[in-house]
């Protein structure tokens, strides 16, 4: 099964903003981003840590998403359209994962928060709640409610949500390429 992107290795083109572009998601996880890194610093850095949470709001405000400024995410996160996404502040994100608009990754029957591979993509409207677990490269539809593990390079879709698992790949065939005889 061909994939395009990794699971384990960010893309560093998927987080390049340009100077004049306008990418409120882009900017958003790099005030995250600051922010996380100023954090464990020592009294000196409060200043910085103050600008980077004041960048975090102001684009939390613009993007019209709840992303809190403990979320672990790893490089390479898209965030198509972010009107209306939340995460919750446990969740883990893997590398080069793409989430679309009204998605929420949030608690809900399971005790804990959500883990998402390398390279999942979310669908719009999707909720993924509890402590389940996304394998790699799996894709979970628009407006399905995910409530149990999903295993790599699988889909989820409905409420709630059905796994789809991939069609194996055919045998080769014993048979020569001749033509058989009529």
């Amino acid at each position: 099964m061909p994939v395009d992107v990794s699971a384990e290795v960010a893309d560093p083109r998927r987080d390049r903003v340009g100077w004049f572009q306008w990418w409120p998601s882009a900017r958003l996880l790099r005030a995250i981003r600051s922010y996380q890194r100023w954090r464990p610093r020592g009294w000196w850095a409060w200043p910085l840590r103050k600008q980077a949470l004041l960048r975090v709001r102001l684009w939390n405000i613009v993007c019209a998403c709840d992303i809190p400024v403990d979320a672990q995410f790893g490089r390479g996160l898209m965030l198509r359209h972010p009107t209306g996404i939340v995460i919750h502040p446990q969740a883990r994100i893997g590398v080069n994962c793409m989430i679309f608009q009204g998605a929420t990754l949030g608690a809900g029957p399971r005790p804990g928060a959500p883990t998402l591979g390398g390279h999942v993509d979310v669908g719009a409207g999707a909720k993924i709640l509890g402590g389940v677990v996304i394998g790699d490269h799996a894709k979970i539809g628009a407006n399905a409610v995910v409530l149990c593990d999903v295993p790599a390079h699988a889909t989820a879709v409905g409420i709630p949500a059905r796994i789809i698992l991939p069609d194996p790949p055919a045998p080769p065939s014993l048979s020569t390429s001749q033509p058989s005889p009529k």
